[in-house]
């Protein structure tokens, strides 16, 4: 991927191979082409602090791998979803770069001196805010530039109830069921 800068700046967009951050990686890259502005996706990941233990010692994974594993996924996957994309679009300059740390902290970071932070709605955390993710709500706050929470892309309802359990198969009863 490119890694050189038009006039527009950098949008940074915070990606974690949701559906809602791949709907922020696509606004982004949209918004990059609008603006000629390059675009800097960003991964943050939090290792373990160990994989398993031999003979009662722990083995430290190698923090470095980690991250360089986590950055050639995470631009693997952006580059599939690039290819999708109109040639206008697939012009803009992209870098993917994996970044240690929590979410929240590692995208206020790597926001200094963007043009724009652009996150997705929801994450892949197990907790999920009413209206915004922890991480969207984190970046609305504290961000050092403007900041969008893009929406993910309608599903049919079908498969929404497949990726949310949270998500009723049909309209729920309304006065006594017995």
């Amino acid at each position: 991927m490119d890694t050189t800068q038009d006039d527009g700046g950098t949008i940074v967009v915070g990606f974690d191979g949701s559906r809602h951050a791949e709907a922020a990686v696509r606004w982004a890259i949209a918004e990059g082409a609008r603006r000629g502005a390059a675009v800097r996706v960003v991964v943050a990941h939090e290792p373990p602090d160990a994989w398993m233990t031999t003979y009662g010692y722990p083995l430290i994974a190698d923090s470095g791998e980690i991250r360089a594993a986590v950055e050639d996924t995470a631009r693997e996957h952006v580059e599939k979803m690039r290819a999708e994309l109109d040639p206008t679009h697939r012009a803009v300059p992209v870098t993917v770069v994996a970044v240690t740390g929590p979410a929240a902290f590692v995208l206020t970071q790597e926001a200094q001196g963007a043009a724009m932070l652009v996150v997705g709605h929801r994450g892949r955390g197990g907790l999920r805010s009413a209206v915004l993710g922890s991480v969207g709500l984190s970046a609305v706050l504290h961000a050092p530039c403007p900041v969008t929470v893009v929406p993910p892309a309608p599903v049919p309802h079908e498969q929404a109830a497949q990726d949310d359990p949270a998500v009723v198969a049909g309209p729920l009863p309304v006065g006594p069921t017995a």
